[in-house]
C-alpha cells in the first residue's frame, strides 16, 4: 500500500484537487439550501399574512355581533312592559302579571334566536324576586348572578365579562332611589360551543387550529387537536413577556399568528404545523436530496479517479525520488503506462541509470584518491617523533630504568603496528581511541612536567561504532607539533566525547593561543575550499574521508577553545539514527 509523503496532507495535489472540486460544488449546494430556506420563509410569510387577515376578519365579525347584542340588550332595558313589570308588580292582578311575564319571556326567546352565539338571556328582577330566561322561562330570583353582575356592570361599562367559564354581557336598570340596587339586570351568556364552532372555520389545514382568549381574565377556547396543549403555553409566554411565532409541542413545530381586539378585550390566535408550511416544498426537498446524493456520488467518483489516475502514480514517483535521495539507485519504476506518467517513469529510470554511472565514476575516483592519501598518511612517520622516541629510549637506557624501557618500547611497538598495518579502512571507535591515548602516553614521557593531558573515557555505547582509521591521533599529533611543543608555559590538552541524537562529537582542544580568530576562520575555510597547504594536509585528508562517507554535516569543525587555543570537533552524523555507523568497505 502506498503511503503519503512525510509532508502535510494539505500540501498534496490529491487534497488540493478534492478541495477545488468541493469549492465548485459546495456553493451550488449552499445556493440550493438558501433557495429552500428562502422559499420556506416566503411561504411562512404568505401564510402568516393570510392567517392575520382571516383572524382580523373573524374579530371584526365577532365585534359586530357583540355590538348588536349590546344594542338589543340596551333596548330591552328600555322596554316599557319590562319596566312596568319591575315597578308596578305589587299593583298588578294575576292576569296582568302572567301576561307581563309571558311578554318578557317571548321577548327574550326572540332575542336569543337572533344570534347563534347566545346561549341564554337572563333578566334578574329584584323588585318581583324573579329571574326570567329564554331557556328556563320564569324561575326564582338568582341572587348569586345578580350580586356578581351588578357591581361589575357598573364598572365595566357593558363589555364582555368572564364568569362561570363563559363570556357574559350585562346591563342594569338603576333604581329611582339613590344607593339602592338596580331594579333589574339583563345578562346575556355567550355559547362556548358556538364560539368553538366559529373558530373551526379558521382551520384551513390538517393539524391546524385556533384559539379565542381573554388575556386579562384567563378565558380561553380552542379548536384543533393540540389546542388544549397550546393554551397553558400561551398564557405562560404572556406572563414572561415573550411571544414567539414558532412553538414546539410534543416534538412538533407550529407556526403561530395572533391578533388582538382592544374593543372586545379578546385575542384570537391561529396555529399551523410547520409540516403544512413545508408541504408545498416537498418536491423541492426530494429534488434537493437527489441533487445532494448525486453531488456526493460525483465527489466519490472524482476522488477515486483522481487518486487512481493522478495521486497514486504521483506517489510512486515521489517514493522513488525519496529512495533515490536516501542513496538507493537500483530501484526502477516498472510500468506499462502510455500516458504522461509513463513518460515520466521512463525518464526517471533513464536518469537513475545515468546518475548511477556518474556517481560510480566520481565516487570511485574520490575513493581511490582518499585511499591513496590514507596510505600516504600511514606511510609518513614523523621523523621528529621517531627521533624523539629513540632519544627517550637512550635516556632510559642510560638510567637503567628497565621497566620504563619495556613499557615505552611496547607502547611504541603498538603505535607503529596500528599506523602501518594494512587491513580494513574502518575500525571500532574503541581501537581508534586506544591508539590515540597511547600516543599521548608516549608524549607524556617527554612532556610530563610541561604538558597536562585530560583524556576522557570513551562512553560504553560508543565503543562498537565503526569509524575511519586514523581520524583522531593525527589531530592530537598536530596539536603537539604546532602548538604544545613550542610553548614556554605549561600546555594543556583535552580530549572529550559527546553523543547526541543523531551525531557523535569528538573534541580535541589545547591552550596554545598562537592562532588568532582570523587565522582559525581561514583554516576552516581552507577545509571547505579543499585547498591543501602543507600544514593542514593531514586534517584535510581526515575531513574529506569523513565527509565522503557520512555526508553533509560531518567532518572537522574548527573554533576557539575554552582553553584559549584551537578547538577541533570531529562530527559524525549517524545515518537514519542507528546506534552504529555502517562500516565503509571498499
Amino acid at each position: 500500500m502506498l503511503k503519503f509523503p512525510a509532508e502535510s496532507m494539505r500540501h498534496t495535489i490529491f487534497i488540493r484537487l478534492i478541495v477545488t472540486y468541493l469549492a465548485i460544488i459546495l456553493p451550488i449546494l449552499l445556493l440550493g439550501l438558501y433557495l429552500y430556506n428562502w422559499s420556506y420563509k416566503n411561504a411562512s410569510q404568505d401564510l402568516s399574512r393570510a392567517a392575520v387577515s382571516q383572524l382580523s376578519y373573524y374579530l371584526e365579525d365577532l365585534n359586530r355581533e357583540i355590538e348588536w347584542m349590546e344594542i338589543q340588550q340596551y333596548d330591552l332595558v328600555q322596554d316599557t312592559e319590562l319596566n312596568k313589570l319591575a315597578v308596578t308588580w305589587a299593583y298588578m292582578d294575576d292576569i296582568e302579571r302572567r301576561e307581563a311575564l309571558n311578554y318578557v319571556t317571548e321577548r327574550l326567546t326572540s332575542l336569543k334566536s337572533s344570534s347563534a352565539y347566545i346561549s341564554d338571556i337572563y333578566v334578574h328582577i329584584r323588585t318581583i324576586n324573579r329571574t326570567i330566561s329564554a331557556v328556563h322561562a320564569v324561575d326564582a330570583f338568582d341572587r348569586e348572578k345578580f350580586d356578581v353582575f351588578w357591581p361589575v356592570r357598573s364598572k365595566q361599562n357593558g363589555r364582555l365579562i368572564h364568569w362561570n367559564h363563559a363570556l357574559q354581557l350585562s346591563v342594569s336598570q338603576p333604581s329611582s332611589r339613590k344607593g339602592e340596587p338596580p331594579l333589574f339586570i339583563v345578562q346575556i351568556e355567550l355559547d362556548n360551543e358556538k364560539l368553538k364552532e366559529s373558530l373551526t372555520q379558521l382551520n384551513s389545514y390538517d393539524g391546524s387550529g385556533s384559539l379565542l382568549l381573554s388575556e386579562t381574565s384567563g378565558y380561553a377556547l380552542g379548536s384543533g387537536r393540540t389546542a388544549q396543549q397550546l393554551i397553558p403555553g400561551y398564557f405562560e409566554a404572556l406572563r414572561e413577556g415573550r411571544f414567539e411565532k414558532t412553538w414546539v409541542i410534543d416534538g412538533d413545530r407550529y407556526h403561530v399568528d395572533r391578533i388582538k381586539s382592544d374593543a372586545l378585550g379578546l385575542a384570537v390566535a391561529a396555529y399551523l404545523p410547520e409540516a403544512a408550511v413545508k408541504r408545498p416544498l416537498s418536491k423541492f426537498v426530494i429534488w434537493a436530496w437527489l441533487f445532494a446524493a448525486a453531488s456526493f456520488l460525483a465527489i466519490l467518483i472524482y476522488a477515486y479517479s483522481t487518486y487512481k489516475f493522478v495521486q497514486k502514480p504521483l506517489l510512486i514517483l515521489v517514493r522513488s525520488f525519496k529512495k533515490m535521495e536516501s542513496g538507493s539507485l537500483d530501484t526502477r519504476i516498472a510500468t506499462e503506462r502510455k500516458d504522461e506518467f509513463g513518460f515520466l517513469y521512463l525518464r526517471f529510470n533513464q536518469m537513475l541509470t545515468r546518475l548511477k554511472t556518474l556517481i560510480d565514476q566520481d565516487y570511485k575516483q574520490k575513493l581511490m584518491m582518499q585511499r591513496a592519501e590514507l596510505k600516504q598518511l600511514q606511510s609518513q612517520i614523523n621523523p621528529h617523533f621517531l627521533y624523539n622516541s629513540f632519544f627517550i629510549l637512550n635516556s632510559l637506557a642510560k638510567t637503567g630504568d628497565v621497566e620504563r624501557i619495556e613499557l615505552f618500547s611496547n607502547m611504541l611497538g603498538e603505535y607503529f603496528r596500528f599506523i602501518t598495518r594494512n587491513g580494513d579502512d574502518d575500525v571500532r571507535l574503541a581501537e581508534e581511541t586506544r591508539h590515540s591515548r597511547m600516543y599521548t602516553e608516549i608524549q607524556k614521557m617527554r612532556f610530563s612536567r610541561r604538558i597536562q593531558v585530560q583524556f576522557d573515557e570513551l562512553p560504553n555505547e560508543l565503543e562498537d561504532i565503526r569509524v575511519p582509521r586514523l581520524i583522531l591521533q593525527p589531530i592530537i599529533e598536530n596539536a603537539y607539533e604546532h602548538c604544545l611543543e613550542k610553548q614556554t608555559e605549561e600546555g594543556q590538552l583535552r580530549v572529550s566525547f559527546d553523543r547526541r541524537d543523531t551525531e557523535i562529537r569528538i573534541t580535541v582542544e589545547d591552550n596554545g593561543g598562537v592562532l588568532s580568530e582570523e587565522a582559525i576562520q581561514q583554516l576552516g575555510s581552507r577545509l571547505e575550499q579543499h585547498t591543501e597547504p602543507s600544514e593542514i594536509t593531514g586534517m584535510m585528508n581526515i575531513h574529506r574521508r569523513i565527509r565522503l562517507i557520512y555526508g553533509e554535516g560531518s567532518g572537522l569543525f574548527l573554533s576557539r577553545s575554552e582553553l584559549n587555543g584551537l578547538k577541533v570537533e570531529i562530527r559524525i552524523k549517524l545515518t537514519g539514527g542507528e546506534a552504529v555507523v555502517p562500516a565503509f568497505n571498499c
